[in-house]
C-alpha cells in the first residue's frame, strides 16, 4: 500500500484559498512576479527553493556562468528579501558543498554564537528560567549572525563571483518589490502583534499599519541599500563598521514602542562579538547507507549526527519491502533513538566532547537497534546510550522545545558541483526586531540553548557559554554513489522536525523509491523522543493506518505542516532534477537553466 502523494496545487489555487485583507493592488511595474512549479528537469544546473523569485536569482546566477556556490548566495540573499521572517543577514546558517572536480564534500557552520560574556544562566532570572514567551522577542535571544560570513567564506573558498555581483539579483527585488503571497501574509498576521512591539518592524512589514495585502508590491528600499553597502564594502560592514554599531545598539537598546506595554530584555552583544565572529570551515558527518555515502553538517548542528544514526539504525530494516505500517514504526523508533543521544550528547564541539564518529558508527547503531520490536513501541523520553561504551545508557531527559521554521535552498550547476543550504533567523519573524533603516530582522537563535538542564541529573551539552553556538537541528545533507557521484541533495526548514524530514525524504526516495517530488510532497511523522508522534492531517485522518500503528502502541498528535524541503536529483547525461514542495508554505519553486521536455 502506498500513500496518496500530496495534492499539487496551482499558484492560483493556492492564493486564492488565502482571504485577503483589502483589496489586493496590481503588483507595480518591475516587481518580481516568477511562477511556481515543484518540479524541473534539464540542462545547465538546477536550483530548488520555497520561493520563486529566489530561485530565479539563483538561476540568473548559473546563466551567466556563476557556479552552484555563487547561485547558492544569490539565491540565499533574494530569500532574505521575499523569506524575511525565516532568513536574511541577521541571521545564521549551514552550507554543505560537493565539489565536482575533486568529488569531495565541504562544510561551513555559521551558526549564531552567545556574547562572549554569556554564561549559563543567560535565559535564568530570580532563580527560574524565563518563560520562552519573555525571551524570543528580545535582545536577549539575539546572537552574533554568522550567514554575512558564511557568504563571504563560501564564495572565497569555492565561488567565482565577488559578492556585489551575486547580491545584485536581490537588491533588484528588494528595490522593485516582489507580489505579496499568501504565506507572507499569514506569517505576517501570525507576528502582527509582536511586530507591533517595536516600531521599525512595524512600519517596514506593516505598511500603512495594516497587514500586506495578497497580490501587493512589497518593498523594502532599506534593505537594498544594506545589499549594496555589503556589496561595496564586503562583509566587514557587518562586523566591524557602522552596521556592526547598529546591530549592537538595537540589541542591546530594543526599540520598543513605550505605549505596547511589551518589556524586551536588553541583550547583551558587543562590538568585540561581531568582530570575533568566524564561519567555521569544518569536515562532514559520513555515513554508509544502502551502499550510499550521506554527507551532512557536523556539530554544533545535531543534524547529520542525528539523521545518520538513524539511517544506521535503518540499515538493519529492508524498508523497500516493509508494509507502509512497518516502515512508520522503524522510522518512528529509529527517530525516537537517535533523539534521546542527541540531546545527552550534542552541543558546541569547542565546548563538549561529543563523540561525532561514535555516534555515527555501525556498531553503535546495530546495539541500540536492538531496543525495536516489531510489535512494541518504546516509551520516551528513552534513555540515551553511549557510544563509548555500547550496550550501556544512561538517564532518561525531555527533548527540550525548538522553534519550527527557517528556508531551505539546494543547487547543482552544470559542472557537477552542489550546494545543499539552510539559513535562519531562529523561529517566523525572529527575535521581531528590526535593525532601524537597515531592512532586516535579527536572530532569536539563542533561545535554542537549553534555558536550564532538561534534567538536572543529567548533563546538557546545550546549555549557553561565552561565544558558545547553540545546537541546531539543521541537516544538509548530499548523498553520494560509490563512485563518489551526486545521486540526491535535500534539506528542510523545521526547528527539530527538520532532522525527521531529511530522514523521512531519504527513505522514502532511496528505499521506498518514490520519484523526489513525491518523497518531498508525502505527507509526514515526527518522533523526537516525546510521548506522542506528530502526523500531518493525511496521516493523522487515516483511521486504517493510524489505527494499524496504536494497536502496535503508538500515540499521535496533530501538525498541520512538518518541514518544507527542497531537493536536486543527478539524471544521467549532465541533466538534472530539480524539486520542491507541492503544497507545503504554498508550494516552492524548482527551476533549470536551460529545461528540456
Amino acid at each position: 500500500m502506498r500513500r496518496p502523494v500530496a495534492r499539487k496545487l496551482t499558484v492560483l489555487a493556492v492564493s486564492a484559498a488565502v482571504v485577503s485583507v483589502g483589496a489586493a493592488a496590481p503588483p507595480a511595474p518591475g516587481a518580481a512576479t516568477t511562477a511556481k512549479t515543484p518540479v524541473a528537469v534539464g540542462y545547465g544546473g538546477a536550483v530548488s527553493s520555497v520561493d520563486a523569485d529566489a530561485t530565479a536569482a539563483g538561476i540568473e546566477v548559473l546563466r551567466k556562468g556563476g557556479n552552484a556556490v555563487d547561485a547558492a548566495v544569490a539565491t540565499a540573499a533574494a530569500l532574505g528579501v521575499t523569506e524575511p521572517y525565516s532568513s536574511g543577514i541577521g541571521g545564521g546558517g549551514y552550507f554543505v558543498y560537493y565539489d565536482a572536480k575533486s568529488r569531495t564534500v565541504h562544510t561551513i557552520d555559521g551558526r549564531e554564537t552567545a556574547p562572549l560574556t554569556a554564561d549559563s544562566n543567560l535565559f535564568v532570572e530570580n532563580g527560574k528560567p524565563l518563560a520562552f514567551a519573555d525571551a524570543v522577542s528580545s535582545g536577549l535571544s539575539v546572537g552574533t549572525p554568522g550567514t554575512p560570513a558564511t557568504w563571504q567564506t563560501a564564495l572565497s573558498q569555492w565561488g567565482t563571483e565577488r559578492l556585489g555581483s551575486v547580491l545584485k539579483p536581490a537588491e533588484r527585488i528588494a528595490r522593485n518589490g516582489f507580489v505579496v503571497d499568501g504565506t507572507f501574509q499569514s506569517q505576517t498576521a501570525a507576528n502582527e502583534t509582536r511586530f507591533r512591539y517595536f516600531p521599525d518592524t512595524a512600519k517596514l512589514f506593516l505598511p500603512g499599519g495594516k497587514l500586506p495585502v495578497v497580490g501587493s508590491t512589497f518593498k523594502n528600499p532599506e534593505l537594498a541599500r544594506t545589499y549594496e553597502e555589503l556589496g561595496k564594502k564586503g562583509i566587514g560592514a557587518v562586523y566591524n563598521g557602522d552596521l556592526a554599531k547598529d546591530i549592537v545598539s538595537t540589541v542591546d537598546n530594543p526599540p520598543v514602542d513605550p505605549g505596547s506595554g511589551w518589556k524586551a530584555r536588553a541583550g547583551k552583544l558587543s562590538t568585540r562579538d561581531l568582530a570575533a565572529y568566524r564561519a567555521k570551515l569544518q569536515a562532514p558527518t559520513e555515513t554508509g547507507y544502502r551502499g550510499l555515502k550521506v554527507y551532512s553538517i557536523a556539530p554544533s548542528s545535531s543534524g547529520g549526527t542525528t539523521v545518520g544514526e538513524a539511517l544506521n539504525i535503518l540499515e538493519n530494516t529492508d524498508l523497500a519491502k516493509a508494509s507502509e505500517v512497518q516502515y512508520l514504526h522503524h522510522f518512528i523508533e529509529s527517530s525516537r533513538i537517535s533523539f534521546a543521544d542527541r540531546g545527552r550528547w550534542v552541543g558546541d564541539p569547542a565546548f563538549e566532547d561529543v563523540p561525532t564518529k561514535g555516534l555515527l558508527s555501525q556498531r553503535y547503531a546495530d546495539e541500540r537497534a536492538k531496543l525495536i520490536s516489531d510489535d512494541a513501541v518504546l516509551t520516551s523520553p528513552v534513555a540515551p546510550g553511549d557510544p563509548n561504551n555500547p550496550g550501556s545508557t544512561g538517564t532518561a531527559a525531555p527533548t527540550t522545545y525548538e522553534g519550527e521554521n527557517t528556508t531551505h535552498l539546494t543547487v547543482a550547476d552544470k559542472w557537477g558541483n552542489v550546494v545543499s543550504y539552510t539559513l535562519t533567523i531562529e523561529q517566523t519573524g525572529g527575535s521581531a526586531i528590526t535593525v532601524p533603516g537597515r531592512g532586516f530582522l535579527l536572530n532569536n537563535e539563542l533561545t535554542d540553548f537549553s534555558f536550564t538542564p532538561a534534567n538536572p541529573a543529567v548533563h546538557d551539552p546545550n546549555l549557553p557559554g561565552p561565544g558558545k553556538r547553540p545546537r541546531s537541528s539543521i541537516s544538509p545533507t548530499i548523498v553520494l554513489d560509490k563512485a563518489n557521484r551526486p545521486v540526491v541533495a535535500v534539506g528542510s526548514p523545521g526547528g527539530a522536525t527538520i532532522i525527521t524530514t531529511v530522514l523521512q525524504v531519504l527513505t522514502e526516495f532511496l528505499d521506498r523509491r518514490l520519484p523526489l517530488v513525491d518523497a518531498i510532497a508525502a505527507p509526514r511523522a515526527s518522533q523526537r523522543n516525546a510521548a506522542k508522534t506528530e502526523l500531518e492531517p493525511a496521516l493523522y485522518n487515516d483511521p486504517v493506518l493510524r489505527g494499524k500503528l496504536e494497536a502496535i502502541g503508538h500515540s499521535f498528535s496533530l501538525n498541520p505542516e512538518i518541514g518544507a524541503a527542497t531537493g536536486v536529483q543527478r539524471l544521467p547525461g549532465g541533466k538534472w532534477l530539480a524539486a520542491a514542495e507541492t503544497v507545503r508554505r504554498g508550494g516552492g519553486s524548482a527551476q533549470v537553466v536551460d529545461p528540456s521536455s
